[in-house]
């Protein structure tokens, strides 16, 4: 199957290019016309790479048709390496028209292309605190939430709607971690608790569900091979809240134990998104795409996954 990947140097294409090609896939890249390096859509992992720019309708157009794909998976972002909770909105601007905008553009091409498959990435720490501790598939995503989430939760869903009506299938994933990442040994986040600079604010009662990019890319090559659509949950079976993972984090990199911060001096720092990340997001559930997929995650456990990522105690203390 020959298998266009818009996004394929991000945090999961990285994974996704070598999987598919093992599975047998012809894989296409696509880059930017104006990428800055030889690489950005894959080169030299890719088996093609084809150039646009995804808000440039006519371009794309012409990409996808050169590309002559069976399957797409959408993947693009433009998130920043580090993202202020106080600037959510504006640090996800680009991400946004390209959920909207570059969806519908993708869609459109994918349409007059003849490609029969369509896998796009969500996300599964979206959806609206319910007082539960998982959210399933048919949980609403958190569209009235704080003032800086709902530009975020808004272009989710239209990604969501358009993706459905191509009869393609959002694969929604959870907190990303694995090389590339925020999470990873050189990741912002965990720089930042290396340093003792995340505190566990009001309970760390949120909870997570966390993601291994590579369980990521084994879950859209499985979602490829199989005739679903809808939405799906693509998260390890192990939800946790914060004040358990965070400590644990910080033991693993030799650092400071998290300290406490109440909830509403810590709105001053991280406004009222940065709170509500600690505090009340709910953690998902994978049942449906163990089902539909029959996809295992390779790190079923946020530990296991934490233990082979990061560095053992105190290798990087300073």
């Amino acid at each position: 199957m020959r298998v266009l990947v818009a996004g394929a140097t991000g945090v999961i294409g990285r994974q996704l290019v070598p999987v598919l090609q093992g599975a047998g896939h012809h894989v296409v890249g696509l880059s930017r016309p104006d990428s800055r390096r030889s690489d950005d859509a894959g080169s030299g992992t890719a088996d093609e790479t084809v150039a646009a720019d995804a808000l440039d309708a006519q371009a794309l157009a012409v990409a996808v048709e050169d590309a002559k794909p069976d399957a797409v998976v959408h993947l693009l972002t433009a998130i920043p390496a580090r993202v202020n909770p106080k600037r959510l909105a504006a640090d996800f601007a680009l991400t946004n028209r390209l959920r909207t905008e570059g969806t519908r553009n993708l869609l459109d091409a994918v349409g007059r292309s003849g490609a029969t498959r369509v896998v796009t990435e969500g996300l599964a720490y979206a959806y609206r605190p319910t007082g539960g501790p998982l959210a399933n598939e048919d949980a609403p995503l958190w569209s009235g939430g704080p003032k800086q989430l709902r530009p975020v939760v808004d272009a989710l869903i239209e990604h969501e709607r358009l993706t459905r009506e191509a009869g393609g299938v959002v694969l929604r994933f959870g907190h990303l971690y694995g090389p590339g990442s925020a999470y990873a040994s050189d990741g912002t986040f965990t720089e930042q608790v290396r340093h003792g600079k995340v505190p566990i604010v009001g309970g760390g009662t949120a909870v997570f569900s966390f993601t291994h990019a590579r369980d990521a890319a084994t879950a859209i090559a499985a979602a490829l091979d199989k005739p679903v659509s809808g939405v799906l949950n693509i998260v390890d079976d192990h939800p946790v809240p914060l004040h358990e993972w965070l400590p644990q984090m910080a033991r693993l990199l030799g650092s400071p134990e998290p300290r406490s911060a109440p909830a509403l001096l810590a709105r001053l720092a991280v406004g009222s998104w940065g709170v509500a990340f600690m505090t009340k997001l709910p953690g998902a559930d994978n049942t449906r795409a163990r089902l539909r997929l029959d996809w295992r995650p390779g790190y079923p456990s946020w530990r296991e996954g934490f233990a082979a990522e990061l560095p053992g105690r105190g290798s990087h203390r300073r």
